[in-house]
């Protein structure tokens, strides 16, 4: 197997946060670019990282101190934006029709992002003559989106079918989540993981007896492009978890190379505060920016690198980079996943396939509504390569 190997930082494939893919409404058909986290100056980052690696200098961070600030900054709107307001059948007495209305959207939305089980025949056409290479989000892909994300587990079947899947195609967890965690959740050695967005990248175990992600035989396929940020990082944990100690709901999880706060369970009427309480922590360290998914605020640093990144290295740790007989497919249901989406969107090679049940602004090919569903896409796809592989006729 080929180690993973240092990628040229300058290259001119950059991927940019995008604003979060929000649901289709009459009110909100996406995020404005006013929501895009503000970045510090090329003087207050970490030195002996290069210089190529960071966002542009001209791009000032705020401060804000004030609640005001927070809303003025389109935060809260953006929490709000990604966060839908859960419906409770048996309250809303609308709620047939809402439904109804939500049915009729998305079906129209899947006329532009189709499903990727019904134009499975398409896809594995395209996948004639060329080696598929699987890359997988975990939460909201391979597990089910819960209220508690250290509950975030996997079925047993789901595992199964992934280690099914990695037998026949090189196969990847790219996950928001530590490394170390998204691993314990899977517990399959035989597969990449890239953690914290893809700044905590490691390869499969070369031998039986590796049992944790940090085993020696392991470190000579690794990659931590901001491992110098982990002091800063776990301050901020310290802070963010002690000022968020008297707001119920709020859960603070330290993915190594990032900070999230989860307000999933918080009343909504404290998300403003949530936000402040992360602004002002966040003005003290201008090497560090603001983003946000699925009710979630993640604190990481400002370097360019992300899941699309995360994706281009990979693919060239396995040799498969500028090769014409691969094939990508990244699956994902979260913002984050449109880093690797455009990647693969701007190569013009390779599918990404969003995981939603409801219609986003996306730059995927193709949808799938839910876990269970990904399980069923991943199941066709071995079928598809062990009849290949009898009737020799996958070339």
């Amino acid at each position: 197997m080929k180690s993973i190997h240092q990628v040229d930082m300058k290259s001119k494939n950059t991927s940019p946060v995008l604003a979060d893919p929000a649901p289709l409404t009459k009110s909100r058909l996406g995020i404005s670019s006013n929501l895009m986290p503000c970045l510090p100056s090329m003087n207050s980052v970490t030195p002996s990282l290069p210089d190529s690696l960071f966002f542009p200098s001209n791009q000032k961070k705020p401060k804000p101190s004030k609640l005001e600030d927070v809303r003025a900054s389109g935060w809260l709107d953006a929490m709000k934006s990604s966060s839908p307001t859960y419906r409770d059948p048996n309250k809303d007495a609308n709620h047939a029709k809402v439904q109804g209305g939500l049915d009729t959207a998305y079906h129209s939305w899947t006329l532009m992002c189709p499903s990727a089980l019904e134009s499975f025949e398409n896809i594995v056409m395209s996948a004639r003559g060329k080696r598929i290479a699987l890359f997988l989000d975990y939460d909201g892909t391979l597990s089910p989106i819960v209220d508690d994300p250290d509950c975030a587990f996997m079925s047993d079947m789901m595992r199964s079918v992934v280690s099914d899947v990695a037998k026949y195609f090189p196969t990847a967890i790219i996950s928001g989540r530590c490394r170390d965690k998204v691993y314990r959740f899977v517990g399959l050695a035989e597969l990449y993981y890239a953690g914290s967005h893809g700044m905590d990248i490691m390869g499969p175990k070369l031998a039986e007896n590796c049992v944790t992600p940090a085993d020696e035989q392991a470190k000579d396929v690794s990659f931590q492009p901001a491992k110098e940020f982990l002091p800063m990082i776990d301050k901020v944990f310290e802070s963010l978890t002690e000022c968020m100690k008297g707001i119920d709901g709020v859960k603070v999880e330290n993915n190594k190379f990032c900070v999230s706060v989860h307000y999933r369970c918080a009343n909504e009427e404290s998300w403003d505060i949530i936000g402040q309480q992360v602004c002002d922590i966040l003005q003290h360290y201008p090497q560090l920016r603001l983003c946000h998914g699925r009710k979630v605020l993640e604190i990481r640093p400002t370097i360019k690198w992300d899941k699309g990144k995360a994706l281009e290295f990979l693919l060239d740790s396995l040799g498969l980079a500028n090769c014409s007989d691969v094939l990508p497919i990244y699956i994902g249901d979260d913002r984050t996943d449109e880093d690797a989406f455009k990647v693969l969107r701007d190569k013009g090679d390779g599918y990404g396939i969003l995981v939603s049940a409801v219609p986003k602004e996306t730059r995927a090919c193709y949808s799938l509504r839910d876990p269970s569903e990904v399980m069923g896409f991943l199941q066709r796809l071995i079928e598809w390569k062990k009849s290949c592989d009898v009737n020799n006729s996958c070339s």
